[in-house]
C-alpha cells in the first residue's frame, strides 16, 4: 500500500496537527508548472495539501496555458504539514487558497477575512467504510462497531449521529492511524476517512470495500472549497475571475478525461512517488464528488442557497456559528456569465 496515500491532509486535521489562522508555515516541494513570460500578472494557488490528482483540474487549466491565455501567471503550491492554507492567503503571498467550510470558518472566528468564492467539492467526501461481511450501508448500522478514527474526529461522527438519531454511545471508537490496516486486520469495523484515498487504497490491492457517503445522510459541509480575502475580492477582482476561469476549463477537462489527468499529475511530479493506476482511480471516483445538477446548470464550482442553509446547519452542530455571509458567489457570476 502506498505510504505516500495513507498519510493524507485528512490525518493531520484528525490529529489536530494543522490549525488555521495561528499556524505559520511556507509552502512545500515543487511548484506546479507555471505559464511562460507571456502572461503579464502573476498568482498563487496554494493547495491543500501534496500534488496529486486531487488537484488534477489545476495542473490541466496549467498544462494547457489557459491562465496564460488569460493573462495571468499562476505557481501551483503544494501545501503539507509544514505548508497550511490560511497563512500565505492572509499574508498575500497566495491570492487563493484551497480548504474547506468548516476550517474557513474557525479561521474567521479568529479574525481572518476570509470569502469562501468556490465550491469545488460538491459532496462533503468523508465516508464510513467497511467491509462486505460486515457493511456499514445506513448510519444505524454503526450501533454495536468499532469504529477506526482519530479522536479528533469524534464531532464529525457524534454530528453524523445527530443528524440520523443513532445512538453514539452504541459505538467504541478506536483511535487508529490513518491506514485501512486495521480494518484489514479485523480490529475495527469499519473506519471514517475519505472515499477517494483509503478505498482506493484498498481497490488497488484488490480489497472490495463498502463506502457509505456521510453527505447521503445530512452530513453537508463543503470541501475543497476556494477562499480568498475579502482586500482580494476588492483590489484583485479581474485576477480572481481570471484565475478561477481556468480552474472552470481545467475541471471541465478533467471530467472529460480523469485518466489524462492522472496521466499529466504523475508525469509533472515524478518525485512524489505517485502510482498511475492509483491515481486513475482515485480521479474517477472523485468526479461524482465535484460535479452535480448544480454544476451542470450552473458551472463548475457553483453552489444553492439551499446547500449554504444545511452547511450552516452542520457547522452549528460541529459548534461553529456562521452567517450566509460567508460565501460570495460575484467570481463565480463572472466566470460564468451571470
Amino acid at each position: 500500500m502506498n505510504d505516500r496515500l495513507l498519510f493524507t491532509r485528512r490525518t493531520l486535521l484528525g490529529a489536530g496537527l494543522v490549525g488555521a489562522v495561528g499556524l505559520v508555515g511556507a509552502a512545500c516541494g515543487v511548484p506546479g508548472r507555471t505559464d511562460d513570460a507571456a502572461a503579464t500578472r502573476a498568482a498563487t494557488l496554494q493547495l491543500s495539501w501534496l500534488h496529486s490528482v486531487q488537484f488534477g483540474g489545476s495542473y490541466l487549466a496549467s498544462d494547457r496555458g489557459w491562465w496564460r491565455d488569460a493573462g495571468l501567471q499562476v505557481d501551483l503550491l503544494q501545501g503539507g504539514p509544514n505548508a497550511p492554507v490560511e497563512p500565505p492567503v492572509v499574508a498575500g503571498t497566495a491570492l487563493v487558497g484551497v480548504s474547506a467550510a468548516d476550517y474557513t470558518a474557525a479561521a474567521v472566528a479568529e479574525g481572518a477575512p476570509f470569502k469562501i468564492i468556490g465550491v469545488a467539492m460538491q459532496k462533503n467526501p468523508f465516508v464510513i467504510a467497511s467491509l462486505p461481511e460486515r457493511p456499514v450501508n445506513v448510519p444505524a448500522d454503526l450501533e454495536g462497531m468499532r469504529i477506526g478514527m482519530a479522536t479528533a474526529n469524534t464531532p464529525v461522527l457524534e454530528t453524523l449521529c445527530t443528524l440520523n438519531g443513532v445512538d453514539i454511545d452504541a459505538i467504541e471508537i478506536v483511535p487508529t492511524q490513518y491506514s485501512a490496516q486495521p480494518l484489514l486486520a479485523g480490529e475495527v469495523d469499519c473506519l471514517l476517512c475519505w472515499e477517494t484515498d483509503l478505498p482506493v487504497a484498498m481497490a488497488v490491492q484488490g480489497v472490495e470495500s463498502v463506502t457509505m457517503l456521510m453527505a447521503d445522510h445530512g452530513y453537508e459541509l463543503h470541501s475543497q472549497t476556494y477562499i480568498a480575502t475579502e482586500q482580494s475580492l476588492a483590489e484583485r477582482r479581474d485576477d480572481l475571475v481570471a484565475l478561477m476561469s481556468g480552474e472552470v476549463r481545467g475541471w471541465d477537462a478533467y471530467r472529460d478525461d480523469t485518466d489524462a489527468a492522472a496521466a499529466l499529475t504523475v508525469e509533472m511530479f515524478p518525485d512524489a512517488g505517485l502510482d498511475l493506476q492509483t491515481q486513475q482511480l482515485q480521479a474517477e471516483r472523485q468526479v461524482p464528488l465535484m460535479f452535480s445538477e448544480t454544476t451542470d446548470r450552473n458551472g463548475f464550482a457553483w453552489w444553492t442557497d439551499e446547500s449554504v442553509q444545511r452547511n450552516i446547519e452542520t457547522l452549528a452542530l460541529l459548534g461553529q456559528d456562521v452567517d450566509a455571509s460567508l460565501w460570495d458567489r460575484s467570481i463565480l457570476e463572472q466566470v460564468h456569465g451571470g
